[in-house]
């Protein structure tokens, strides 16, 4: 086992993967930037280092910077949470050739995956049923032929795209040649490659992930699924599991299809298989080789520390469980808590956080890494807790939900509690009857 890591990250991950290697017996290494001296992951750790100004690219994304300090406090391992360089190749790359472990898949694989267009083309080697799609486009004219050829609506997708980040519906072709430029322009501003490819637009689908976890050994799990439905702009606000739309027979072949494409492959590590489903059949959508933020969801329906098995997998241990070991217990509903303001088009709100109390009782977790008079900057992501509600069904997760937010106070800054709170009592949510387009179509009309 390992006996330090540096966590490539701040906030809310970075806690959580140091609080499991507290229990793991792991000294840790925090890193921050100027802007993060008073983050809660820095005084948590064992040792902590500044690597850099507020930006991103020079701090959190400073791969010569964070090697640099992995070297200087001598660390066997680093921990990339998720985001920033948690599905850099290239990172991971670069510690694989300083024999540092880099927690997470080989760089081989986050490459396969990472790249849109090659996850779709190893996936349907593998039978897992995918959308029907296009190669990469080099041109508006590529593009137009291929839309064409598949069938307005079409979804441009950056290939090296992520977080919502990268796409855009195309209902026409009178929309086309702009939405073709605008998307690359974004997948080169985003993530520094302008290569975009065109798949079908499911209309009205549900969002279900599977998550599934791999030992160098052969040994691959599934841990269930999550629905991530409720999103706005392609960035998830609320996630459950199990969801409650899949049957059994459709849940059967989500788990068979995500088993067959990781061990297609060889993988080593978490991940999680992306699909949409259409009420009646599910394509694969993505990859993520990496932690997911839901993650917490699977944990509480399944009791397992998925933090725990990513590190001592890749620490070259076996799974520490088989697949008849997991059973689903209850239902879990995770809402994130952003600082933003809803009424505004979710305008980030950072500031200074006046007054803070978290909620508690049976069956309610709460990351996060934020307290009283903690400055939020404006630097990053705008997610600051992440709230977590157990029930024996999804019925009594939602009201255990209501009641937990409705007791959690975060004063100084705008936050989408209260927006969340309308959507758990929203008819169609308690009916479980919505789509990806929820927020946009149904609760942007309703005064929040």
């Amino acid at each position: 086992m390992f006996n330090k890591i540096l966590i490539a990250n701040r906030g809310e991950v970075a806690l959580r993967i140091i609080r499991t290697c507290k229990e793991m017996g792991i000294r840790t290494v925090a890193i921050y930037s100027k802007a993060d001296e008073d983050c809660l992951h820095v005084s948590m750790a064992d040792e902590a280092y500044c690597i850099g100004p507020a930006p991103s690219k020079e701090s959190y994304l400073n791969v010569a910077n964070i090697l640099s300090t992995a070297l200087l406090a001598q660390v066997d391992a680093i921990h990339p949470g998720y985001g920033f360089l948690a599905e850099n190749a290239n990172f991971a790359e670069i510690c694989e050739a300083h024999h540092i472990k880099f927690i997470g898949p080989s760089s081989n694989h986050i490459k396969l995956m990472g790249d849109k267009v090659t996850a779709r083309d190893t996936m349907e080697k593998s039978s897992v049923p995918v959308i029907k799609g296009s190669p990469l486009l080099d041109t508006v004219e590529d593009a137009k032929k291929y839309a064409e050829k598949i069938g307005y609506p079409i979804m441009l997708k950056a290939t090296a795209g992520g977080g919502g980040k990268g796409m855009r519906v195309v209902m026409d072709e009178n929309e086309l040649e702009n939405s073709y430029n605008i998307t690359r322009s974004e997948a080169q501003a985003f993530f520094g490659n302008d290569k975009v490819y065109m798949e079908k637009f499911i209309q009205n689908p549900r969002h279900i992930e599977v998550q599934v976890v791999a030992d160098r050994y052969g040994n691959a799990c599934h841990l269930g699924e999550r629905d991530c439905t409720i999103q706005r702009r392609h960035q998830k606000l609320i996630e459950e599991s199990p969801s409650g739309v899949v049957s059994p027979e459709i849940r059967e072949k989500m788990a068979e299809a995500a088993i067959n494409a990781v061990k297609s492959i060889n993988y080593e590590g978490v991940g999680t298989i992306e699909f949409l489903f259409d009420g009646k059949d599910f394509y694969f959508m993505e990859m993520n080789t990496r932690l997911q933020v839901e993650h917490c969801v699977t944990e509480m329906v399944t009791k397992k520390d998925l933090v725990r098995e990513q590190i001592s997998i890749a620490a070259g241990e076996k799974l520490s469980f088989s697949q008849k070991d997991i059973k689903i217990s209850g239902h879990a509903i995770e809402c994130r808590i952003n600082a933003e303001n809803p009424d505004k088009d979710f305008m980030p709100c950072p500031g200074e956080i006046e007054g803070y109390i978290a909620p508690g009782g049976y069956g309610v977790r709460v990351d996060s890494h934020v307290y009283a008079n903690y400055k939020i900057p404006p630097n990053y992501d705008s997610m600051i807790a992440k709230l977590i509600c157990w029930g024996e069904n999804r019925e009594e997760a939602r009201i255990r939900m209501i009641r937990a937010i409705s007791e959690y106070v975060i004063l100084g800054v705008e936050t989408t509690i209260p927006f969340h709170k309308k959507i758990l009592r929203n008819k169609s949510f308690i009916q479980n009857n919505y789509s990806t387009k929820f927020v946009e179509e149904e609760m942007m009309k309703v005064e929040v």
